[in-house]
C-alpha cells in the first residue's frame, strides 16, 4: 500500500491544504474517495488513518485533508495552533478548500494511472455533511455523496438571536473546545459570509437538487448531529439511503487519540455500509 502524508495542495484564501492519499499498488484505475472532517476536526483525528486504510484495501484511492483555516499549519497539523485561521474560517472557503483538492487530483498527472475520474466520490463527516452535498450538487464530477453523521442545516448553527447583537459589537465569539481546553474564536465575518450566500449555503436545497446516489449513515446514540436530520435529509430526497447505526455516537466508537489497530465496531459497520453503496 502506497501512503503518502502532508502533500501540499494549493489554496485560493492563501493558506494551503495539506492532504494524504491512501491506495494500493495495483496498477489500476481506482475510484477517488475524497473525505472532509467535521467542525473542530482534522484529518489526522482518531481512527480516520484506520479508515483510510481500510477503503484502500478495498480498492480505493482515499484523500483526506485539512480545510486550510481550520487551526492547523503545515509544519503542525494535528491540533489547532492557528487559532487566528480557524476564526477566520467559513463555509465559503471549506466549499472552495474541497473544489482545490477535487481539481488537484483531477489535474496531477502523477496520479493518472491510479486515478479513475470518472468514479469520484465524497465523504463529508458532521459539518462537512453539508459541504459535500452542496458541491456534489454544482458540480458534475462528482457521481455519489455520503453524509455521515451530517448536519441538516447550517442557519440555526451559525447564531441565535440572543448572541448576534453581542457578536456583531466584539466581532468575536469563543468555543469551548472541551479535548484541548482552548478558546477557539469565531469572527463576526462567519456570520456575514452566511448571509452574503445563504441560498448557496441551504443544505435542504443542494439535498433536494441531488440527481446522484446520495447515501446518509447516522448513529441513532449521537448526542451532537441529533439522528433526526438525517431522517430530514432522507425526508428532502427519498431517492436516498437511509442507514441509522444502533448504539453509535457522533464519531461511531472513535475517538482521539486513537491507539488500537482494529476500527471500531460501529465505524467498521460504517465503512462496510459506504462500500456496499459506493459498488453498488
Amino acid at each position: 500500500m502506497t501512503i503518502t502524508k502532508n502533500i501540499i495542495v494549493p489554496g485560493k484564501h492563501e493558506k494551503s491544504i495539506l492532504a494524504d492519499v491512501f491506495y494500493n499498488d495495483k496498477e489500476h484505475e481506482k475510484p477517488v474517495i475524497i473525505f472532509c472532517h467535521g467542525y473542530k476536526g482534522f484529518k489526522d483525528w482518531g481512527a480516520w488513518d484506520l479508515m483510510a486504510k481500510t477503503f484502500a484495501e478495498s480498492g480505493f484511492f482515499f484523500i483526506k485533508f485539512n480545510f486550510s483555516h481550520n487551526g492547523g499549519t503545515i509544519e503542525h497539523p494535528i491540533d489547532f495552533p492557528d487559532l487566528e485561521a480557524f476564526g477566520n474560517n467559513n463555509y465559503s472557503i471549506e466549499l472552495d478548500d474541497l473544489k482545490a483538492v477535487i481539481d488537484w487530483v483531477s489535474s496531477n498527472s502523477d496520479l493518472k494511472k491510479d486515478v479513475d475520474l470518472n468514479n469520484i466520490i465524497l465523504i463529508g463527516h458532521s459539518r462537512a455533511g453539508g459541504i459535500v452535498t452542496i458541491i456534489a450538487e454544482e458540480d458534475n464530477r462528482i457521481k455519489k455523496v455520503i453524509s455521515l453523521a451530517g448536519v441538516c442545516d447550517y442557519g440555526k448553527r451559525t447564531a441565535t438571536t440572543g448572541e448576534l447583537e453581542s457578536w456583531k459589537k466584539d466581532g468575536v465569539k469563543y468555543v469551548l473546545n472541551e479535548r484541548t481546553k482552548q478558546q477557539m474564536p469565531h469572527y463576526y465575518q462567519f456570520y456575514e459570509d452566511f448571509i452574503k450566500n445563504e441560498e448557496r449555503l441551504t443544505i435542504k436545497r443542494a439535498v433536494c437538487n441531488l440527481h446522484i446516489p446520495y447515501l446518509i449513515i447516522h448513529g441513532d446514540d449521537d448526542s451532537s448531529v441529533l439522528v433526526d436530520e438525517a431522517k430530514q435529509l432522507h425526508q428532502w430526497n427519498p431517492e436516498s439511503h437511509l442507514k441509522i447505526i444502533c448504539g453509535a455516537n457522533h464519531v461511531f466508537g472513535a475517538k482521539h487519540p486513537y491507539t488500537k489497530q482494529k476500527l471500531p465496531k460501529h465505524l467498521n459497520e460504517a465503512i462496510n455500509e459506504m462500500i456496499h453503496f459506493i459498488n453498488a
